[in-house]
């Protein structure tokens, strides 16, 4: 298979052996996806850049932002906060542990960054934890990532180039330049031991900012959601040194390698992985490895998870500050369930997911 193929394979185990998910879900057309070249993610034109989709979209059995959270479409009781969605990037290797604040999150987004490791942009709206970190720095893949609820991003700072992307795309951000929040944690190496007290930043949030103008997806009751293939262990591998490993049980989707604090990690009610396009953003880090580029626009292959059944969808997301939208083969919009959902931006090119039953 070519390295420009994102393999979602299901090896649903049988007395006889395992078989390919292109076996045991034909009825998700998943063959489909193991034939398709890398078209996950679309190339922005400089008119694109910057532009946000006006208004809710309203469908049937959708949650919009009237009466919902945007981030999770739970019931919003009273008004939105008096603050943007707040997007820390974190850490997301051995020496991040632990990750604090990820149990108070709405949403997780993991995307790659250089070396093949991966790095957490992590949505915060609902709730505000004290202690966020450790924080990172940014890179121009948060673009598409953050754009489409008006977040401001908070990191540790970022390459010269990659603040420029984000100024021209007009993504707020706060850094450890700004000094407000940000504090050092003297048990820990740099540049590991930086942290955020985001609830202090939403309390005396920046003149300029906005709440979210749409929902980040289009969000229905989970007794609707058809997923019809079981699933009880995910492998994302974004490359040959970095794989996200997730198991269900009892407390629902876990991830038994996770630096998060322990009992303190984010608990997703739902999981999307998504094959996407990336790029070279043009520069190399420190170490000097090139840096990646996830380009979060466009349309793909993916496969939405709640519970332990899996649904194989095809996300869009027209602009960078589009919502991101879920369909099936025959066009019909597909309902993310209502709650918290980590989203895995896989490289088409070089990565793949495995769902075991």
């Amino acid at each position: 298979m070519s390295l420009r193929r994102l393999s979602l394979l299901l090896r649903a185990r049988r007395d006889t052996g395992v078989r390919s998910w292109a076996q045991a879900a034909v009825g998700l057309g998943v063959v489909t996806v193991l034939a398709l070249g890398a078209c996950g993610g679309g190339e922005d034109t400089p008119a694109e850049v910057g532009k946000d989709v006006a208004g809710p979209t309203n469908t049937a059995s959708a949650v919009t932002l009237n009466g919902a959270w945007p981030l999770t479409g739970r019931e919003l009781d009273g008004d939105l906060p008096e603050h943007p969605v707040y997007v820390v990037k974190i850490d997301n290797t051995s020496s991040s542990a632990p990750q604090v604040g990820l149990d108070s999150a709405d949403l997780v987004v993991e995307e790659m960054v250089e070396g093949g490791l991966t790095r957490l942009a992590v949505f915060y709206y609902e709730e505000t934890a004290q202690t966020v970190g450790p924080v990172r720095s940014m890179r121009a893949s948060d673009i598409g990532i953050v754009k489409p609820v008006s977040a401001t991003v908070v990191a540790s700072g970022a390459a010269r180039r990659t603040t420029a992307r984000l100024e021209g795309a007009k993504i707020a951000t706060t850094t450890e330049a700004h000094g407000a929040g940000f504090f050092r944690d003297g048990g820990r190496n740099a540049p590991y031991d930086l942290f955020i007290q985001l609830s202090k930043i939403a309390a005396e949030p920046e003149k300029r900012w906005g709440a979210p103008a749409n929902p980040y997806l289009t969000f229905g009751d989970a007794g609707d959601f058809k997923g019809d293939v079981t699933v009880t262990s995910i492998d994302a591998h974004f490359s040959p040194g970095h794989m996200t490993r997730w198991v269900y049980g009892k407390g629902g989707w876990t991830r038994p390698d996770s630096y998060a604090e322990t009992g303190k990690d984010f608990q997703p009610d739902n999981l999307l992985l998504l094959r996407v396009r990336t790029r070279d953003a043009g520069y190399k880090d420190p170490a000097g490895y090139p840096v990646p580029e996830t380009v979060f626009s466009g349309r793909g292959q993916g496969v939405l998870v709640h519970g332990d059944k899996a649904l194989k969808v095809t996300w869009v997301k027209t602009f960078r500050g589009s919502p991101l939208k879920l369909k099936l083969k025959n066009g019909d919009e597909v309902a993310v369930p209502v709650g918290r959902t980590w989203i895995e931006l896989v490289p088409a090119d070089g990565g793949n997911v495995t769902l075991t039953k």
